[in-house]
């Protein structure tokens, strides 16, 4: 009797999950499949699960890979650069100063970290004027290093990475210590492995926010060779709407990075943000 609950129960959740998946598959199901409709048929019926065979063709990708080929790909190659030297930096420069809050005993230790979750609760949109005017004065406008160096160090991933090192016995850093390591081979040889969990987790959610960013690029970046994806995108769009169909196939081929980092990652995400907030 006992097993026969069990059973039901595991099979009931699996039907909920499965429902939950489905659901949040669906809108993915809609982008993908008005990718291959043409522009006035989006602007009759807009997006719906009507399968046409009839009015579905390759050709908004074809225009994407030919006569769209040199600014899309352009928009593509600018967004894959910013996104990954944004987020190695970010991962190495939080990592090291979350490790740094939790591992040394310092005077201002507290309130420096009180300092980060103060920054964390202060809107971007409220510091992007000085931000902007800081890079006038370090001449970085209309450069991809305008586009990273303001955000290069942030303060979730400080306070996610302090939070899992929190969780690390100190005895490691005293062995290192006995063993004649440096500091700095002490980070990087033993607990940078440690820390592999809360790398991943952070590499999904930095990497996405960086390649998703729309406002503080369009602020930034005034050169049309210089533009991120999601700004070329944006710029599709046209008061005829004769762009939408070109817009969903490269909003379609944009999700594919993510993705494919997600799937790389996906092992780290959920035990790093469970160990992560183990420990204060």
């Amino acid at each position: 009797m006992l097993a026969r609950k069990t059973t039901l129960q595991t099979f009931l959740l699996f039907a909920l999950f499965a429902a939950l998946a489905v659901l949040a598959l669906f809108p993915f199901y809609c982008l993908a499949l008005a990718s291959f409709k043409p522009s006035k048929e989006l602007l009759r019926y807009g997006l719906n699960i009507k399968l046409q065979p009839e009015l579905l063709s390759f050709h908004n990708y074809s225009f994407i890979f030919s006569a769209g080929a040199a600014k899309y790909m352009g928009w593509y190659k600018n967004s894959a650069i910013v996104t990954i030297v944004y987020t190695v930096c970010c991962l190495l420069l939080s990592s090291m100063v979350g490790y740094g809050l939790a591992m040394y005993r310092f005077v201002g230790r507290n309130i420096l970290f009180v300092f980060v979750l103060l920054v964390m609760m202060i809107p971007v949109e409220m510091i992007m004027l000085p931000l902007y005017k800081q890079m006038i004065a370090f001449n970085l406008i209309d450069s991809f290093g305008g586009v990273i160096l303001p955000f290069v160090v942030s303060p979730l991933p400080i306070f996610f990475f302090r939070q899992f090192a929190a969780g690390l016995p100190r005895d490691f850093l005293d062995a290192g210590r006995i063993d004649g390591c440096t500091e700095y081979g002490i980070f990087f040889k033993i607990f940078v492995p440690l820390m592999a969990p809360a790398f991943g987790a952070m590499a999904i959610v930095q990497s996405l926010a960086s390649w998703n960013s729309f406002v503080w690029p369009l602020i930034v970046l005034n050169s049309g060779e210089k533009l991120t994806l999601p700004i070329g995108l944006a710029s599709l769009v046209t008061p005829y709407g004769n762009n939408y169909d070109i817009l969903i196939a490269g909003s379609v081929l944009a999700i594919v990075p993510i993705m494919a980092v997600f799937i790389f990652f996906q092992r780290f995400f959920v035990s790093g943000l469970t160990v992560g907030g183990v420990k204060g």
